[in-house]
């Protein structure tokens, strides 16, 4: 048992003073004290503001390498395994920096550049394992089933070869990795997969285990939508909550076109909205209505997607920011009693975060995993600010990172700012970036 001592830590709510965190060696916390008496305690200092680190719900590692979707194809056809793990690599230290502990990789990138699989078809996701490992960084990996270009079985786009995978090596390539990492499924969106093969993915989730995360792209697009009403009379998220049994362990990316019914259908089943905001604003695809599927009870999360950002708190800023661009006021998300707006964003995101990725974590308390990040107190964006005001400033006020440290697991990976391989990460990210830029 490792006991640490925090000046400040947010537990249950309201950020308290002189915290115990007894960490037990396989980096749970086993009791959390908050008050501690001086003196009462052996455990090491920690300096700061400890709050719960955030998961990154959704992430395709390998757009961090591209400035946008213009360069996807080139990019496309000469990444090799050795690029996606420096450039993943890189992205989770960047992601822990600023406030991620744990991510969900949405890995669609299977085969070679010629479309063929790789001798060991595993090739391309144990390097996201690697990188993972790596960085440091909480990772549920979940391999994408793509099989068509579009609603019902559309064949597949020249530039998707390295997508296509068959639904029998798909369910072999989830049952190898299982050995290597904790595994979901996701079946890339509805015009990706037909309903067959959305069924083929579902058993698979279950051989791996009851609670085993069900991630799928829906309602990104206009056009998306347009196209399923008129392939299956109906709208992607109406679709999925009609046939398939979305619950709890379900998260729906983007869902940004989805309408009154639907909201409330969604947050009754108890999936996660999975809100990727600056990706979303990046390619202009829509705003998702926040408000009314809060008020209907919906869980959220936040994500990365092409890590435009790699700040848990701009995609936070975003959520709040866009509501009150909706209503053209100076309040977006209401507050809740007891709780500023930032408090309640980031206690939402957090919790929503950890049950998408089904880790034990999103929250300072007994049982759940040491994934903390703490801030410091000192910072220009936070020095003077005093309680929740705390949570406030790093959620709305200023750019550079306060982070301090990050602790995944009971593990620090970040000290004093630096992440703790990040000189060997980052070089090995600088060859890449010089090779692709020679190779584009």
């Amino acid at each position: 048992m490792t006991i640490w001592l925090a000046d400040l830590a947010w537990v249950d709510g309201a950020v308290r003073e002189r915290v115990a965190l007894d960490i037990d060696a396989a980096g749970h916390l086993a009791a959390v004290t908050s008050g501690a008496a001086p003196g009462a305690t052996s455990g090491r200092r920690i300096k700061g503001l400890v709050v719960p680190g955030l998961a990154n719900l959704h992430s395709r590692a390998y757009e961090r390498a591209m400035v946008g979707p213009e360069g996807m194809d080139r990019c496309l056809a000469v990444l090799t395994p050795d690029d996606v793990q420096a450039i993943a690599a890189q992205l989770y230290a960047e992601c822990l920096l600023h406030g991620y502990t744990s991510v969900a990789a949405f890995h669609a990138l299977h085969n070679a550049p010629d479309g063929r699989p790789y001798d060991d078809p595993a090739e391309m996701a144990l390097r996201i394992v690697a990188a993972a490992e790596q960085a440091g960084i909480g990772l549920r990996l979940l391999p994408v089933l793509h099989r068509h270009g579009g609603f019902g079985g559309a064949p597949a786009l020249p530039g998707q070869r390295r997508f296509i995978m068959p639904v029998e090596a798909y369910g072999r390539l989830c049952q190898d990795l299982a050995e290597y990492a904790p595994v979901g499924v996701a079946p890339h969106s509805l015009g990706a997969v037909t309903p067959a093969e959305l069924q083929a993915a579902l058993v698979i989730a279950d051989l791996l285990g009851p609670t085993t995360p069900v991630h799928i792209q829906a309602a990104a697009q206009e056009r998306e939508v347009a196209d399923c009403l008129a392939w299956g009379g109906c709208r992607p998220v109406q679709w999925l909550l009609a046939n398939a049994p979305v619950d709890a362990r379900w998260c729906l990316v983007h869902a940004t076109h989805i309408d009154a019914g639907e909201s409330r259908a969604l947050a009754a089943s108890g999936a996660v909205a999975g809100l990727c905001q600056t990706s979303e604003a990046h390619r202009g695809d829509g705003i998702f209505p926040l408000l009314p599927f809060l008020q209907d009870g919906g869980r959220f999360g936040i994500g990365s997607a092409s890590h435009f950002s790699v700040s848990p708190v701009e995609e936070l800023r975003w959520l709040d920011y866009l509501r009150r661009l909706e209503q053209r006021r100076r309040t977006g998300v209401p507050a809740v009693a007891g709780a500023s707006v930032a408090a309640r964003l980031l206690a939402e995101a957090a919790a929503g975060g950890a049950r998408a990725l089904g880790r034990p974590a999103g929250a300072i308390a007994p049982g759940l995993l040491a994934d903390l990040v703490v801030l410091d107190p000192e910072h220009p964006t936070l020095v003077g600010r005093r309680s929740e005001a705390l949570l406030d400033a790093w959620v709305f006020a200023g750019n550079a990172t306060p982070v301090r440290h990050v602790m995944v697991a009971g593990r620090w990976v970040v000290q004093h700012g630096v992440h703790v391989r990040g000189a060997e990460i980052a070089a090995a990210f600088s060859r890449t970036m010089r090779r692709l830029a020679d190779a584009l």
